[in-house]
């Protein structure tokens, strides 16, 4: 079955958003949610959010969950907000206690690491309905412990672990993550149908692109990605993903607590 698939993106943070809906029923999802931003100024808006709801409301749908596919280091999460708004739970992967564990006492952070913050909690193989679909779950860490793809119809939303083939893959060096592991997680979700559509978590827009995109598909990731197309064993990628990560800024933020949507 085929979802209906809206995306949303933040120039601000690169980052695609998505609102899920099953055509029969008008039950919904949203992925990855931005809470908007501004360093200089130390201010938070929700103009990003506001816009996945009012989506929402403007197509007549019933939002069920929030899915979060990771702990974001490069943008707050508008989960709880949204929440708040609508009553729709939280989903994030359960080894989520792990990030939890490795970040709280880094930012002193006053929540307890036991993912009691999130509503559902899903490891691999399991499953929750949205209207004549179902959302399953399939564990890809790598770039972090708790990272999930979500599988819904013919769709799969990748998070961080894939982006579009001509810029590559997810970083591997954050406190958790591990270039080989990515791997192996990456070689699991090309290993859906070809047909699969693919739908990443940021655009960067590599040289020689101008335009911001986000779905690809499995068949174009084995035959294009320029990091694991298929032919490429684990050695090489985690030589060239290593040698990159040396080469990349530390963020400066880890959003993977809802309550930091509050300030």
């Amino acid at each position: 079955m085929r979802p209906d698939v809206q995306a949303f993106f933040d120039p601000a943070t690169f980052t695609a958003s998505y609102l899920v809906s099953d055509p029969a029923t008008g039950m919904a999802a949203i992925i990855d949610p931005v809470l908007d931003f501004e360093p200089k100024a130390a201010r938070l808006s929700t103009a990003s959010a506001d816009a996945l709801l009012d989506a929402v409301k403007a197509r007549g749908l019933t939002l069920s969950y929030v899915l979060e596919t990771h702990a974001h280091a490069d943008h707050l999460s508008a989960a709880d907000y949204i929440r708040g708004k609508t009553g729709a739970r939280i989903v994030i992967g359960a080894r989520i206690v792990e990030v939890q564990k490795t970040f709280i006492p880094v930012f002193e952070a006053e929540t307890a690491a036991d993912g009691a913050a999130f509503d559902v909690l899903m490891s691999e193989g399991d499953h929750l309905p949205l209207g004549e679909l179902t959302i399953g779950a399939l564990h890809t860490p790598g770039h972090t412990p708790a990272c999930l793809t979500y599988l819904i119809g013919d769709a799969a939303f990748v998070g961080d672990t894939l982006f579009m083939p001509d810029y590559g893959t997810a970083r591997a060096d954050f406190p958790g993550g591990d270039a080989a592991t990515l791997y192996r997680s990456i070689r699991k979700v090309l290993a859906l149908p070809p047909e699969t559509r693919i739908f990443v978590g940021h655009d960067y827009l590599p040289e020689g692109r101008s335009d911001y995109r986000w779905e690809t598909t499995v068949a174009e990731e084995r035959a294009r990605n320029i990091h694991v197309h298929d032919g490429v064993e684990e050695a090489e990628f985690v030589a060239r993903r290593k040698a990159r990560d040396a080469t990349l800024a530390a963020h400066a933020e880890v959003a993977f607590l809802p309550p930091m949507s509050g300030g």
